[in-house]
């Protein structure tokens, strides 16, 4: 079985050399089970040594892959006595083909030896696919199996290399690393990423939450309790909301409004500071509140030729064409002469009728009560408001320092074409002035870390576009990740702009008898909280990429993507006959139920329907013959047929993928991955508890002296080394001679009681795992670590049982 074309020919030797290889001792052989496998591959070939030469011990990487690979078993150690130095020993390689460790996996190893032990040792790992490679270590020397001098590799990465890799590592993640050996490796991976993520979803948490407080919805109450809620006399109790008529609209303005704004006497008529309202004795009014109008032309519409001599002028629906722009009645001062928008440094408004323009017909009221009362007044005895009006905005800020909130108010009063108005209101609580209390200068620490993780995110994003090209956005993960980003940058430019703006802010502040504009400054906090609340929706989405690899959860998913055609094609079908439904109530009920007066109105109305929230009387109400056949069909299709039919495409789809997952081979999971390490914790923590245990009792039973032979020759009787041994008496014999005093032994004692004490809090901490699922093994089961007791080097092979890892130590 020896292949002749791959036994290398020894040169001859001469002499005392030919006479120093025939006094060798005979090579040591590996013995290996033959393999029950009939596909075997072709004979290993061998490369045999010159008679008489020595072989080195196995290398100790070859002894832990046949640890490794074969559970249970230790290679044996050559006991044989390593050759002088410089002496050219046997080389022997061979393809070995160990046992599979686990169903499914073949494991393949090379031995390897060579005298001195300085050349040809041989590390292994795995690759992207599973399988095992080699690779070089220690010095360059004399090449060994398929390593030549040509693949030689220095030692030492160079210094910028290296430190690039350090930075690599920062980033890496599953789509970073260039290969992640095992499973658990790779769970491990995510473990971190998780952490990683789930620090900045704190963050991002904080943030968000901490701008928005109960105190503004309380403040947003009282506020509409106040200008909304309040009846425009003591006989009446039309309010705001209810507003009819041009009629009721000056009523309010000469009461509630007037009323609303000015608080100059305390409630036992005692007077307030001059020219100050403070509203609810606890809102300041900010500057002075502002009246705006806006107009239509006569004529702006076309009046049919029999109506001509009846109907003399016409006033269309608002638009910015049809827009009047003339002087009118007094026609001196603001409130009779336009106004641009820009002039006014206003905005459009979007009203529930239309949309109107920033400029118009305005009139700022006085700081005083009674002059703005007159005001009022004035412009209701010179016809302010016509036929030709079409809405008017009432703007006021209050501001409240108790709790560093602003309240910026607009009521708008429509007046349609068909007569009569429509009322619409918006108060916007807002925060202006930012870090100001200590929370404030936290959440500056908070936004200052928020914006590192951006950037950490933006380096790691960029890294796996450039490991995967194209490919990266094929995952619908990596997409929400590019998104996640996007919106984080816009939030925060938004949040930049809105805080350069407090210069203009306090500008605002210092003239309380001009009118100030606050919408600019509620818009960007508006947008800010708007783009705020959508990243922190797609944040929370986003932990469903991590926790995807428990196994439910993987069944939950796999189900959706599986039935995503499924449910496609079913949307087409479900939304053709819901929007003809839809169209079908628009066109009867839409001139007499409130709920179907728009197109939009109807698609929502319904939707309501499905879910059991509806007013069938109205329907019958607007029409008794349709109504009760729209209603009834309605629900028959949609609730007992349609909706039934999507909930049986997704339980059928589950039922498949749970079948088809039942069948396949378990992996280790995220939980099973913690579970492992706890275990691992708790049997360190065990052990040590034991060696605290054993010192504690040899210094129990040797009294108040203790030599360290009485030591030695108890602890070693418990299986403790000597090393450690060695390492615990040397720590408290300070004066070296080899025993300790009352003084020292105290020490010793104090000690192991707080050492006690800590690893009873710690085993407290931790939790006890309740599977006995068996972890596979991977490659860090052979890997060197530290012992804990005596700070020497130690080598761990380790075995699992019951989900338990049992490990024996060897210094």
């Amino acid at each position: 079985m020896v292949n002749p074309s791959r036994v290398k020919p020894q040169p001859e030797l001469e002499g005392d050399d030919r006479r120093k290889r025939k006094a060798a001792p005979p090579a040591a052989m590996l013995e290996m089970d033959p393999l029950p496998r009939q596909d075997l591959p072709p004979a290993p070939a061998l490369r045999l040594p010159p008679a008489g030469s020595t072989p080195s011990p196995l290398s100790s990487c070859s002894r832990q892959a046949w640890s490794r690979d074969n559970p249970g078993f230790e290679a044996e150690e050559d006991g044989m006595e390593e050759e002088e130095d410089g002496e050219e020993g046997m080389v022997v390689e061979m393809d070995v083909e160990w046992h599979p460790s686990g169903p499914g996996r073949r494991s393949s190893s090379l031995v390897s030896s060579s005298s001195g032990g300085s050349t040809g040792l041989v590390g292994y790992h795995h690759n992207s696919q599973g399988h095992r490679g080699r690779r070089r270590r220690g010095d360059a020397g004399t090449g060994v199996g398929r390593a030549g001098p040509g693949n030689e590799q220095p030692q030492d990465l160079h210094g910028a290399a290296r430190v690039l890799h350090t930075l690599r590592g920062l980033w890496g993640t599953r789509y970073t690393a260039d290969r992640i050996p095992t499973r658990e490796k790779y769970l491990k991976t995510i473990l971190r990423e998780l952490i990683t993520y789930v620090v900045f979803l704190f963050l991002l948490c904080v943030l968000t939450y901490g701008m928005v407080t109960s105190s503004m919805f309380y403040y947003t109450k009282v506020m509409t309790q106040l200008f909304l809620d309040t009846p425009v006399s003591k006989t009446e109790k039309t309010n705001f909301k209810t507003l009819m008529t041009m009629n009721d609209f000056w009523k309010f303005a000469e009461g509630p409004l007037v009323d609303g704004l000015y608080w100059n006497m305390w409630y036992n008529n005692r007077t307030m500071a001059e020219n100050q309202s403070f509203i609810y004795y606890e809102n300041l009014l900010l500057g002075i509140p502002r009246l705006r109008q806006l107009k239509v032309k006569n004529g702006s519409c076309s009046v049919p030729e029999d109506l001509k001599d009846e109907i003399t002028e016409c006033y269309d629906m608002y638009s910015v064409r049809n827009e009047d722009t003339a002087p009118f009645g007094l026609r001196n001062g603001t409130a009779w002469t336009y106004t641009k928008e820009r002039d006014l440094n206003g905005s459009s408004q979007w009203g529930l009728i239309s949309t109107y323009s920033g400029a118009g017909y305005y009139l700022d009221l006085s700081r005083n009560r009674e002059e703005a009362a007159a005001q009022i007044v004035t412009l209701k005895n010179n016809l302010w408001l016509d036929r030709g009006t079409r809405a008017v905005f009432i703007d006021f800020t209050v501001y409240n320092a108790n709790i560093n909130l602003f309240c910026i108010v607009r009521l708008l009063v429509e007046f349609p074409a068909t007569g009569g108005l429509v009322t619409s209101w918006h108060f916007q609580t807002v925060k202006l002035i930012h870090y100001v209390s200590p929370f404030d200068y936290f959440l500056a620490a908070c936004e200052i870390a928020f914006c590192i993780f951006i950037l950490y995110y933006i380096v790691e994003e960029c890294l796996e576009i450039w490991n995967h090209r194209l490919h990266y956005f094929h995952s619908l993960w990596n997409c929400l990740d590019i998104v996640l980003i996007v919106l984080s940058v816009v939030a925060m430019a938004i949040n930049l702009y809105r805080v350069s703006m407090e210069g203009p802010l306090n500008k605002l502040l210092v003239d309380m008898n001009i009118f100030h504009n606050f919408e600019a400054l509620a818009y960007w906090q508006n947008q800010f909280n708007n783009v705020a609340a959508v990243t922190v929706f797609f944040a929370w989405v986003k932990l469903f990429k991590f926790v995807n690899f428990n196994r439910t959860m993987t069944q939950l998913s796999t189900t959706m993507s599986r039935c995503a055609k499924d449910i496609l094609g079913f949307s087409i079908m479900f939304f053709i006959i819901f929007l003809a439904y839809a169209q079908f109530a628009y066109l009867v009920f839409g001139t007499q139920v409130d709920d179907f007066s728009s197109f939009q109105d109807c698609i929502f109305t319904q939707f309501r329907i499905i879910l059991g929230d509806f007013n069938f009387t109205e329907i019958e109400e607007a029409n008794r013959i349709l109504g009760p056949i729209y209603f009834t069909s309605f629900v028959f299709f949609m609730f007992f047929i349609l909706l039934n039919m999507f909930l049986a495409i997704i339980s059928d789809t589950y039922s498949e993928v749970k079948t088809d997952m039942a069948q396949q081979k378990s992996e280790m999971e995220l939980a099973d991955l913690i579970k492992k390490g706890c275990s691992k914790a708790m049997v360190k923590l065990k052990l040590k508890k034991t060696a605290v245990d054993d010192i504690s009792e040899s210094l129990r039973q040797g009294g108040g002296k203790l030599n360290f032979d009485e030591l030695r020759q108890d602890l070693k009787g418990k299986g403790h080394t000597d090393a450690e041994i060695e390492a615990i008496f040397a720590k408290y014999d300070q004066d070296g001679d080899q025993e300790l005093t009352e003084h020292e032994h105290q020490q010793m004692r104090d000690d192991l009681e707080k050492e006690r004490e800590d690893l009873e809090l710690d085993r407290g901490s931790l939790p006890r795992p309740m599977s006995s699922r068996s972890f596979p093994r991977s490659l860090d089961d052979s890997e060197e670590d530290d012992d804990e007791d005596s700070g020497h080097s130690s080598r761990r092979r380790g075995s699992s049982s019951s989900g338990v890892s049992y490990e024996e130590f060897q210094v």
